[in-house]
């Protein structure tokens, strides 16, 4: 017998104070100690004012991934729920603390509580979500009573300067000019740290307001399309990927394999018109009235992606008015995979919503291009 799924309770934890504009190459440095030609313009467009770091002003880390992650769930519990009472664990990242254990299992060590079932779903942005499905299955199918989910980012320790030191004095041998790529420097003045958490339960709230899940859908189309967001590789010209156990030890550094970057041309290309198939895709499927649908949580990288993506949609016929949107990437950045959270607490807690009204969430992920959607509505 399948069970209703209920999120009953949000949470979510910005380390440290908000980092403006002009302090964050204070925290990040200077690649090759000279200010960013890009940064200016990748701020105008994606028209971000603040974020926040897990570090400090040295650029020195003030938390992990996972403590980030476990201070995000503990503004979950209270009496009422302690950690020991969590039956589940699902944990979404782009970013771990390292390859192995798992973040969820990192998690459930800084937490603590009862021994419980983890999970962490490997990919970016979508991971969030991805966690949140495997719960509300779970709890859909009578196998946990409750579970807890999460999506966390730590994305400053990739943007250092200090990451790129070894690349830029190759490049300075080489007598070339001492900067990085567009496509390295691009994700730098993007990217925020913080978590986010959401309790799933097979009953509402007995007071005040919860969201009923009604269904979360995700698809991958890395049978079309070439990777375009990654970190631990190179991509080839050819469209391939080259993974870091190819590379030599020295190459490792020199060529700053392990920075986040993106293929800016596929991204610009390809993100939302995918976006917008596969939600005709759903619609089709569900045989869902987008007049039903009362709000729009999109998660956007950039400000610049709105307006296309409101083009896009009205260009195919699925118009979600923007009036319908909610979004707080100018205030908080682009968290990947807590972003989502961070848009559904505040939205949750901001006393706008009421009982019958349906939330529309939509998480791409760039990475090799894969999307969520999910529909919740306010019992």
């Amino acid at each position: 017998m399948a069970h209703e799924v209920y999120i009953t309770r949000l949470a979510k934890y910005l380390p440290n104070e908000p980092v403006s504009n002009e302090q964050m190459e204070k925290y990040l440095g200077m690649v090759d100690g000279k200010p960013s030609n890009a940064r200016r313009i990748i701020l105008r467009n994606n028209q971000i004012t603040s974020r926040y770091y897990a570090l400090d002003a040295e650029g020195r880390l003030t938390h992990t991934n996972a403590q980030l992650t476990a201070e995000a769930i503990r503004g979950l519990l209270d009496d009422h729920f302690t950690v020991n009472d969590i039956d589940l664990l699902a944990c979404g990242t782009t970013s771990p603390d390292q390859t192995l254990p798992s973040h969820a299992s990192m998690v459930h060590g800084e937490l603590g509580g009862n021994p419980v079932e983890i999970i962490s779903p490997a990919g970016s942005c979508a991971t969030g979500l991805h966690a949140m499905k495997y719960a509300y299955l779970a709890v859909r199918a009578g196998d946990k009573f409750n579970a807890v989910c999460t999506g966390s980012e730590l994305f400053s320790t990739f943007m250092l300067a200090r990451n790129f030191e070894k690349e830029t004095e190759k490049l300075n041998l080489l007598d070339q000019q001492p900067i990085l790529a567009f496509e390295k420097d691009f994700l730098r003045w993007m990217l925020s740290d913080g978590a986010g958490a959401a309790l799933l339960q097979n009953h509402p709230n007995p007071d005040g307001l919860s969201l009923r899940v009604d269904w979360i859908e995700s698809v991958s189309y890395a049978n079309e399309l070439e990777t375009c967001m990654f970190s631990g590789g190179e991509k080839l010209e050819d469209g391939g990927f080259k993974g870091w156990r190819e590379f030599e030890a020295e190459e490792l550094l020199n060529r700053s394999v392990f920075s986040l970057r993106q293929d800016v041309k596929l991204l610009g290309e390809n993100i939302v018109k995918m976006s917008t198939r596969f939600l005709i895709d759903i619609i089709k499927r569900k045989n869902i009235s987008l007049d039903e649908i009362d709000y729009l949580l999109p998660h956007i990288s950039s400000e610049y992606f709105r307006f296309r993506i409101d083009a896009d949609l009205r260009e195919n016929g699925v118009p979600i008015p923007q009036e319908k949107w909610y979004t707080n990437l100018v205030r908080l950045g682009n968290v990947g995979a807590a972003s989502v959270y961070f848009m559904l607490e505040e939205f949750f807690k901001s006393g706008q919503l009421k009982p019958g009204r349906k939330v529309l969430m939509c998480v791409p992920e760039s990475a090799r291009f894969s999307y969520v959607y999910a529909l919740v509505t306010v019992v």
